[in-house]
């Protein structure tokens, strides 16, 4: 069974915390409550939350790069996709967050051949910007980037399907992979889609299950 991906979000399931959480515990703090509570009760579309918090950062391109590299990147996931890849597998990253700091990560630790499909972004007037593309067949207006279409567009070109999450964008896309691993809220969501799924914490504890899956499949 060589024609597989792993399909992974990026913050919170490869990353030990989301990036808007880092920025506003950091900057934001108090200010950004009520708002939060609103995004919480789905007032306000995700893209929006997300996008209030990277824009209003304040800090200069270079001290937003050092924040970056605080990103907690899990100890195990470079070789976890090496492992895939190494496997004949492709590893496909999907995050409703942006490429702008996602592709910092990877530099950082020297990650290669991920695909990564996620909102575009950049720096401006001390914060970060989404640049969205409503003419992508991935367009979503709650969130960028729609998971669940990325999702259908590879089932399309693999044969099997593996995906990670951690949270509520994360649920489709879960549904329709073959294997979903799912961590935080995820596990509940799932749990209240009857969907089968295997609960992780670390990449360190799928490698083995994702292997006994592919023995199958061959």
């Amino acid at each position: 069974m060589s024609n597989f991906a792993f399909v992974s979000d990026f913050d919170g399931t490869l990353t030990e915390k989301d990036f808007y959480k880092m920025i506003s515990d950091d900057y934001l703090g108090e200010e950004i409550k009520t708002m939060y509570k609103e995004w919480k009760d789905k007032k306000i579309k995700d893209v929006d939350y997300l996008g209030y918090i990277f824009k209003n950062i304040g800090r200069n391109e270079e001290e937003i790069y050092e924040d970056i590299m605080k990103i907690s990147l899990d100890p195990y996931a470079k070789q976890f996709i090496n492992n895939i890849i190494a496997a004949g597998g492709d590893f496909v990253v999907v995050s409703a967050g942006t490429s702008y700091y996602i592709n910092k990560v990877f530099q950082k630790h020297g990650i290669k051949d991920v695909e990564i499909y996620s909102n575009e972004g950049e720096y401006r007037d001390k914060g970060l910007y989404f640049v969205l593309n409503e003419n992508s067949e991935f367009y979503s207006e709650i969130y960028g980037i729609d998971k669940e279409k990325v999702v259908k567009k590879l089932k399309q070109k693999y044969d099997k399907i593996f995906y990670a999450g951690d949270s509520a964008p994360d649920i489709k896309p879960s549904l329709i992979a073959d294997v979903a691993f799912a961590k935080n809220e995820l596990v509940d969501f799932l749990k209240a889609e009857n969907k089968e799924f295997i609960e992780f914490h670390n990449f360190s504890e799928i490698w083995q299950k994702v292997q006994t899956y592919l023995k199958e499949w061959k």
